[in-house]
């Protein structure tokens, strides 16, 4: 395969700029001390509407969406794909009605994690390091699929080989880079490059949306194109149809219980509520939450260039000679822009995939800190030291994401993401209830999660019915007593919610303690210039 040397120039450029910036972003606001974990996890709390705004978005939206959902689009139509587009308009509502909340809490008890909420509100040890430790099993695969989308990019530029350095080198680099700014830069890393993302593929998606349909004789065309792929016999299977151009009366459930458990879970993932309390203020979240769904925009448009690659005949074939629909978007653009835009556009992605890929291993990184070496290992550890564990650690999340990708199948980090989201669901009881009430009990809510995820693991490993060995690989499920599929999270969910109501009120009957709360009512409606708002992260409070 040859190289597109006017295509790699560009990338190259974008990410030396980026790489520039992610170092320089260490004196960015100048923080006060980046060897607090106050200052280098959160960014010290001090980003305003515009940069949350980009941060969340490049957060939220990361490169694998970008590969991902077009892809779907162009491989088996709107039930896999399109739903996500609903799905991110779903959750601006969801997340107003509780960020407020989490923000307040977070700030006038010094709160990093998800998991430091739940400790503060429960008092429980076990229900916090649950919630640690799923959202790190949930945040692994994630970091691992935004490798997937760097190596999309590089195989069609034809960046690749059969040995391991042809192949792999480009992104061994990448993720060393990535690596060394995170681990100086913090949070402010991210928050810097995303700037530089989200314009990147606004003006790619724009010129993409206006250009293409175009070439290919208008939507109307496009549309027809598309309809007559997803109606014809699929290849694996003739009696049925490829795919589904607009989802029909046995669809609407998958396509629902997938948007809403999505929309549900994606606030749960530690990443998106780093991002968020990152904030200078409370409201600045809900603001917004209020403005967010603009990039849904973006992911319609985005969506739809999988219908305009299947007009354009888009041959998405990999190194080893198969179709790979994972390439479908970055040859569209290979075959139908000159290569400096196809450079911009691969740009745009590789920076997609390197933004969320810090903020997750950040994220990881403080729950570990926070949640086990705090809570279990050395629960005197002073800021300084928990800082030095979180930065470590984030080093080892990219490594082993990396190693994930390297050594197993890529469809093994798109299978255990796909676990990922049905499991993080399994902790909204413990966070969202726990924002606003505590009449649950802490071990119901530890029941639940751990029915939800049995009932979610064992079903997911079930359910893969394409799988020619038993794997995780479906996220959807025929739902009990319904009769139809539906998305195994969600379900996952509502069992989990049975059990952790009936245990409620059979503890409740046997007073049962329910642990110490140290927050207050007025806790969860603070905001920054409050009288008796701790003004620093108080990180020397016991355990307990």
């Amino acid at each position: 395969m040859n190289v597109d040397v006017v295509a790699l120039v560009v990338v190259i450029i974008i990410f030396v700029a980026v790489t520039v910036m992610g170092f320089m972003a260490a004196r960015w606001r100048r923080p006060a001390n980046l060897e607090s974990l106050h200052e280098w996890g959160l960014g010290g709390k001090s980003f305003g509407t515009l940069t949350t705004w980009f941060l969340l978005g490049g957060d939220l939206y990361t490169a694998y969406t970008f590969i991902a959902v077009p892809a779907a689009m162009w491989a088996t139509g709107a039930v896999s794909g399109f739903f996500a587009v609903p799905y991110t308009i779903v959750l601006y509502p969801v997340i107003f009605f509780f960020l407020g909340r989490m923000w307040s809490v977070s700030h006038r008890h010094g709160y990093i994690t998800t998991a430091d909420i739940v400790q503060g509100r429960y008092g429980t040890r076990s229900l916090s390091l649950a919630v640690a430790v799923t959202g790190i099993l949930a945040t692994m695969p994630y970091i691992a699929l935004q490798l997937v989308g760097i190596q999309a990019i590089l195989e069609v530029m034809g960046l690749g080989g059969t040995s391991v350095l042809a192949r792999d080198l480009p992104l061994l680099i990448a993720f060393a880079v990535l690596a060394a700014y995170t681990y100086s830069s913090g949070l402010r890393a991210p928050a810097m490059i995303a700037v530089v993302k989200d314009l990147l593929i606004y003006i790619v998606i724009a010129v993409a949306i206006i250009h293409l349909p175009g070439l290919f004789g208008g939507w109307g065309s496009i549309f027809d194109a598309a309809q007559a792929k997803m109606a014809a016999p699929s290849p694996t299977n003739p009696a049925v149809p490829t795919g589904t151009f607009i989802p029909g009366q046995a669809t609407h459930w998958a396509y629902a219980s997938l948007a809403l458990g999505s929309a549900m879970a994606l606030f749960m993932y530690p990443h998106s509520v780093t991002a968020a309390l990152s904030s200078k203020d409370r409201n600045t979240g809900r603001r917004n939450a209020a403005i967010l769904p603009a990039y849904s925009l973006l992911l319609g448009l985005l969506a739809l260039l999988g219908y305009i690659a299947i007009k354009a005949e888009t041959k998405p074939i990999g190194l080893d000679g198969k179709p790979n629909p994972q390439l479908v978007i970055p040859q569209l653009f290979e075959d139908h822009f000159p290569s400096w835009f196809t450079g911009v556009a691969f740009g745009a992605i590789a920076v997609g995939a390197l933004v969320p890929a810090a903020i997750m291993s950040i994220a990881a990184a403080n729950l570990f800190t926070r949640n086990i070496y705090r809570a279990y290992l050395k629960p005197d550890a002073d800021d300084k030291q928990q800082a030095k564990v979180s930065k470590i650690v984030s080093l080892i999340t990219k490594v082993g994401a990396l190693l994930f990708v390297l050594l197993l199948d890529k469809q093994n980090a798109l299978n255990f993401q796909l676990l990922g989201g049905v499991w993080i669901l399994q902790t909204l009881p413990s966070l969202v209830f726990g924002l606003f009430t505590r009449w649950f009990h802490r071990w119901a809510l530890l029941g639940g999660w751990a029915v939800g995820m049995i009932y979610g693991t064992v079903t997911a490993y079930g359910g893969c019915t394409a799988c020619t060995t038993r794997a995780f690989g479906n996220s959807l499920a025929i739902v009990p007593g319904l009769g139809r599929a539906g998305y195994i999270g969600l379900t996952a969910l509502a069992i989990n919610l049975v059990v952790l109501v009936v245990a409620t009120v059979i503890l409740r009957a046997l007073k049962v303690g329910n642990g110490t709360d140290v927050t207050a009512q007025s806790d969860y409606f603070a905001d920054v210039d409050d009288p008796g708002v701790v003004p620093v992260l108080d990180l020397h409070q016991p355990i307990r």
